[in-house]
C-alpha cells in the first residue's frame, strides 16, 4: 500500500489531478462560505494550484529570464491575496492548473520506439572456424569473419554469401512484401531474417557500422530535428505582461483605487487562451478515435493542417501487405489453366516458402481439393520439384528450369514479361520435363485506396508514393490508386532523403506507412501516420497518428478534421482576446471588482471549451457523395 500510493505522488499528471479535485471541492466551500476551518476554503486552492505557478514563473524569470504567461497569472494571485480577494485568487488558480494538465495531456510524447528497434539487433553470431563453428554475441563478430545463418536466424553483419541459398525476409529495410531469393556472391543485411535453409557468409560490415544500426542512428536523429510546438499564450507572453502592467499602473495612477489594478491583473489572466488550443485539440482527437484512428503526439492535428504533400508507403499501407495468386496461364493445349493450378497447388503443399504458401492458400479459397504429392523436394533460392499424380511437377525460377534442362519457350517468356511489367513475380510451371505454364502472385491494393486517394486531392494535397519494390511494381500500384508520382527501389535513408528534400523546399508532408524500414521517414515527416494493425510496434511508436484498424479510408476525413481544428482555436483565441480586452476596460471603469472579474474573464473559459466541444461529433459532409463514402460516414466505433 505504501509502495503505491508512493508511485502515485510520484507520477506528476497523477498529482495534478488529484490537487485539481481538491481544489476546487475547496472552492465550491469557499464560494458558500462554508469555512468550518475558520479561514477561507479558497487558500487550498492557491497552495495547490497556485504555489507550483508562482515558483516556476520566478524560477523562469530568475534562472533564464524568460517571460511566460504563468508570471501574469502569479502577478495577479498575489495582488489578488494582497487585497484580501482570496476567492478570485484561488479560481484563477484552479483554471490555470485545468489548462496545464490538458496541455500535459495531450502533447505527451511516446518514445518507445526506439528502443524496440534496438531490440531487433540481432543478439548473437554464428562464427565458422576450422573445428566447427562458435557462438559469441554480435558485438564481437569482425569485418572477415565467416558466419553461419540458420533458418529462422536473424543475419548478425552485413556481408555476401559465400555458400548455400535461401530466401531472405528483408522487410525491415526495404518493406518489400515478397521475400527475396539469394545466392553465392549476393548482398545480405544485417537485422533481415533467413527464412529457410542454411548459408555462410561472409561479414563486412558489423557492429555500429552495420544496416540496422545505422537506421537506429538516423531514427534518433530525425527524432530530435522535429520541431515542438510551443504555448501560443507563452509566445505572447511578453506582450500580455507588458499591457497587463501598464494598463494597471495608469489605472491605479489616474482613478487612486488599486482595487481597480488588481482587477485589471485579474481579467488579463490568460486562462482561456490557454484553454484555446488544448481543448479543441482533445475534442478533435475524440472525434477521430470514432474513426478508428489514434492520435499520439498532441499537436499532430496542428501541424497536420499544415502539410502539403501525402507520401504513402506501397506494402500493407495502400495494399494488403500479402501476395495472393493473380493469374494462371497455360501456355499448351495439353493443360488446361484450372488443371495446372492445380498441380502447382498441391506441388508446394509441403513449401515453407511464403510465395508456395500464399500459391496454396489462395488455391483453397476456390474450394477444391488438394492433392498430395508423393515426392517433395525444396530448393532454397529456386523453387520445388514434386511428384503429383505421378507427373513430375517443377515450379521456380528460370534457373532451376535451366538446371533441370527444360526449354522456356518464346510464347512463356512473353507471357512472364507481362505480368513483370505489372509488378508479379512470376512462377514458371513445367510437367514431365516440358513448360505448361506460369503462375503470377502480386500484392493487391486496398479497395478503399483509390477513393481514399480521390479524396485527399479534393483536399489539396498531392499524394506521392514511397516504395522499396521495383519499378514495376510501383508503377501499377500507383496507376491503380491515382497517384501520379512515385519513386520505387527506395530503402529507408532513400525515403528520409526525399523527405527532407521536399520540406527544405517548403513542402510540409505527411507519411503514412506500416513498416520498421518506415520508421525514419515516419520520424522525420511534419507528421507520420503508421498502420497499427498489421504494422511493426516500431512504425507505430515513431509516427504521431496511428491506424488501429489499418483503415485508410478515414484519412481524408481526419485531414478536414485538422483544418476544422486550426478554425477552432482561431475562433477561441480571438474571443477569448477580446473578452479579456473588453473586461479590461470595464474594471478600469470600476464596474468590476476582482470576483465579479475572475467569473466574467472565466466564463470566457467556459464559453471556449463548449466551442471545442462541438468538433467531437463534427463530420465534413461534403466528402459523404458515394456510397462507400456514406458507409463510412455511418460507421459505428
Amino acid at each position: 500500500m505504501l509502495l503505491s500510493l508512493k508511485e502515485f505522488f510520484t507520477d506528476e499528471t497523477k498529482r495534478k489531478i488529484l490537487f485539481i479535485v481538491l481544489s476546487g471541492i475547496a472552492l465550491v466551500i469557499s464560494f458558500f462560505n462554508r469555512e468550518g476551518l475558520g479561514a477561507d476554503a479558497a487558500w487550498v486552492s492557491i497552495a495547490l494550484c497556485g504555489v507550483p505557478i508562482i515558483v516556476g514563473a520566478v524560477r523562469g524569470l530568475i534562472s533564464e529570464f524568460d517571460v511566460k504567461a504563468d508570471l501574469l497569472v502569479s502577478m495577479a494571485l498575489v495582488a489578488s491575496v494582497a487585497i484580501g480577494e482570496i476567492f478570485a485568487a484561488g479560481e484563477i488558480a484552479f483554471i490555470m492548473q485545468i489548462g496545464a494538465l490538458l496541455e500535459e495531456l495531450t502533447v505527451a510524447k511516446a518514445r518507445a520506439g526506439i528502443e524496440r528497434l534496438v531490440q531487433l539487433t540481432p543478439r548473437t553470431a554464428r562464427i565458422v572456424e576450422n573445428d566447427g563453428e562458435r557462438i559469441v554475441p554480435a558485438g564481437q563478430a569482425r569485418v572477415g569473419d565467416v558466419l553461419r545463418v540458420l533458418a529462422g536466424e536473424t543475419i548478425p553483419a552485413d556481408g555476401v554469401i559465400i555458400k548455400g541459398r535461401t530466401s531472405i525476409d528483408q522487410s525491415i529495410m526495404t518493406g518489400e512484401s515478397m521475400p527475396v531469393d539469394r545466392s553465392e556472391g549476393d548482398k545480405v543485411s544485417s537485422g533481415t531474417v533467413n527464412q529457410f535453409g542454411t548459408f555462410d557468409m561472409k561479414a563486412a560490415k558489423v557492429g555500429e557500422d552495420s544496416s540496422l544500426q545505422r537506421m537506429i542512428r538516423l531514427v534518433q536523429s530525425a527524432d530530435a530535428g522535429k520541431a515542438r510546438a510551443v504555448r501560443l499564450a507563452d509566445q505572447w507572453a511578453t506582450w500580455i505582461v507588458a499591457a497587463a502592467i501598464s494598463t494597471a499602473a495608469i489605472t491605479w495612477i489616474v482613478s487612486g483605487e488599486i482595487i481597480r489594478a488588481v482587477t485589471i491583473l485579474v481579467v488579463f489572466c490568460p486562462c482561456a487562451l490557454v484553454l484555446a488550443t488544448p481543448t479543441a485539440i482533445m475534442a478533435a482527437i475524440g472525434n477521430a478515435s470514432r474513426y478508428g484512428i489514434l492520435v499520439r503526439e498532441g499537436d499532430a492535428l496542428e501541424r497536420l493542417a499544415q502539410v502539403k504533400r501525402i507520401a504513402f508507403d506501397k506494402t500493407g499501407t495502400l495494399t494488403c501487405g500479402e501476395p495472393q495468386v493473380s493469374a494462371v496461364r497455360s501456355v499448351t493445349n495439353r493443360y488446361p489453366e484450372d488443371a495446372l493450378y492445380s498441380f502447382v497447388s498441391s506441388a508446394e503443399l509441403r513449401s515453407e516458402h511464403p510465395l508456395g504458401k500464399a500459391i496454396v492458400s489462395s488455391f483453397k479459397q476456390t474450394g477444391r481439393p488438394l492433392i498430395q504429392p508423393q515426392k517433395f523436394t525444396l530448393l532454397p533460392g529456386r523453387g520445388v520439384i514434386s511428384v503429383v499424380n505421378g507427373k513430375q511437377v517443377v515450379a521456380g525460377n528460370l534457373e532451376l528450369l535451366s538446371e533441370q534442362e527444360i526449354a522456356v519457350t518464346d510464347i512463356a517468356r512473353h507471357e512472364a514479361d507481362k505480368y513483370f511489367a505489372e509488378g508479379c513475380t512470376v512462377i514458371y510451371m513445367a510437367i514431365d520435363g516440358v513448360i505448361a505454364g506460369l503462375i503470377a502472385l502480386s500484392d493487391s491494393i486496398r479497395e478503399s485506396a483509390a477513393d481514399m486517394v480521390l479524396k485527399i486531392k479534393r483536399t489539396g494535397i498531392v499524394p506521392v508514393l514511397l516504395t522499396g519494390d521495383h519499378l514495376q511494381a510501383a508503377a501499377q500500384i500507383a496507376k491503380e490508386a491515382g497517384i501520379t508520382e512515385f519513386h520505387a527501389g527506395c530503402l529507408p535513408e532513400n525515403k528520409l532523403a526525399i523527405i527532407e528534400n521536399r520540406q527544405k523546399q517548403g513542402e510540409l508532408i505527411c507519411m503514412v506507412g506500416d513498416g520498421i524500414n518506415d520508421a525514419l521517414a515516419l520520424k522525420k515527416a511534419h507528421v507520420g501516420i503508421a498502420m497499427s494493425g498489421i504494422g511493426s510496434d516500431v512504425a507505430v511508436e515513431a509516427a504521431d497518428i496511428a491506424l488501429v484498424g489499418d483503415d485508410i479510408s478515414g484519412l481524408p476525413h481526419l485531414f478536414a478534421l485538422s483544418k476544422r481544428m486550426v478554425l477552432t482555436i482561431k475562433g477561441n483565441l480571438t474571443f477569448a482576446m477580446a473578452l479579456n480586452f473588453a473586461a479590461a476596460i470595464f474594471a478600469m471603469t470600476g464596474i468590476l471588482n476582482p470576483v465579479l472579474g475572475a467569473l466574467v474573464h472565466n466564463s470566457g473559459s467556459v464559453l471556449v471549451i463548449i466551442n471545442s466541444v462541438f468538433l467531437l461529433k463534427w463530420t465534413p459532409s461534403c466528402f459523404f457523395d458515394t456510397p462507400l463514402q456514406t458507409a463510412s460516414r455511418n460507421r459505428v466505433y
